[in-house]
């Protein structure tokens, strides 16, 4: 393992406070406390900090309906993040995006996105923007397996590859599309299959190990920094809540849920691989995770706190005029 204990520190520092912001999110949830909807990346921590520990804040990222991992890992701050989710004017969007449309792009993330299937083609356009430019930013687009079926990935793969954007598409396969698991509407064993029709690299990581995450994104993005074009990667990995918060889950057993978080947890695999180096000690885990626990009290509390948007941002950014 080549990496110091300072970027070890970040890598632990960011999948930690994903897990217990989405821990905190789903508890006040089921409490009452926030509106609106909201779904949880529990299990996925090591894909989107892999990814973007290969990116730049003038990178850029699209995200999914399952959002919160992705800006965190992008950059964006817990504090606004809780206050979008509660709903409150201190929100990254004035309260007024939720849970699902979360955008910082002050860190390049593009927004979190309602619609399955609906990043692709932002991502393409960020990165025809950054090849017009000629200024080397890269985009990220993440994706779930279900969506990998809409009409939309064949698309935006399509035109990334005709133009040789410098954009990478990133499967997080966690196997289950709402309530459908993806053996049963998916022909192919791996996804990462589908770039060949497009002449573009496919690759096949382990979703829940963020080293190997970090080291497929690499190539990626060195690749279309250095004007090759888009990469298809498939990180492999399992969701371990429901599609929702309070979704029932009839379509699957407890026993099955629990043997996945049991034998392949993202951050216990973390832990057992660095400590077992001797790069980290439990103690320095430990310390991280107490750090980032009060971090996230703080923004509930301080979220609780904040005032509800006025009643004259009713209908205030809904259009931008004088685009140039």
């Amino acid at each position: 393992m080549k990496h110091d204990a300072e970027f070890l520190r970040h890598l632990y520092r960011r999948m930690t406070s994903i897990r217990l912001f989405e821990e905190k999110i789903g508890e006040l949830f089921l409490g009452g406390e926030l509106p609106g909807f909201v779904h949880l990346y529990i299990g996925e921590e090591a894909i989107a900090v892999g990814v973007c520990a290969n990116l730049t804040d003038q990178d850029y990222i699209t995200s999914t309906h399952r959002g919160h991992g992705h800006c965190i890992a992008k950059g964006a701050q817990v504090r606004p993040m809780m206050a979008e989710i509660f709903g409150k004017a201190t929100g990254y969007c004035k309260g007024k995006g939720g849970s699902m449309h979360i955008a910082d792009f002050s860190v390049g993330m593009l927004g979190a996105n309602g619609v399955v299937g609906g990043g692709y083609n932002l991502a393409v356009g960020a990165a025809l923007a950054a090849q017009m430019r000629k200024t080397g930013q890269v985009a990220v687009c993440f994706f779930g397996d279900g969506a990998s079926n809409r009409g939309t990935f064949h698309e935006g793969i399509n035109m990334a590859a005709a133009w040789k954007l410098p954009v990478i598409f990133v499967n997080e396969n966690n196997q289950w599309a709402s309530t459908t698991p993806y053996r049963t509407t998916t022909a192919i064993e791996d996804i990462a299959d589908r770039a060949k029709a497009y002449g573009i690299p496919g690759v096949v990581c382990d979703g829940n190990d963020v080293f190997s995450v970090i080291e497929t994104a690499k190539a990626a993005v060195e690749r279309a920094r250095a004007g090759d074009g888009p990469t298809l990667i498939e990180a492999k990995t399992y969701r371990i809540k429901g599609h929702f918060v309070g979704d029932p889950e009839m379509y699957r057993t407890k026993a099955e849920v629990q043997k996945h978080l049991d034998e392949n947890d993202p951050l216990k695999n973390f832990a057992n691989k660095v400590i077992a180096a001797k790069l980290l000690k439990q103690a320095d885990l430990d310390a991280i995770r107490d750090e980032v626990a009060r971090e996230i009290e703080q923004a509930v509390g301080e979220a609780r706190q904040a005032p509800y948007p006025d009643e004259s941002e009713l209908f205030a950014d809904l259009y931008v005029e004088g685009v140039k």
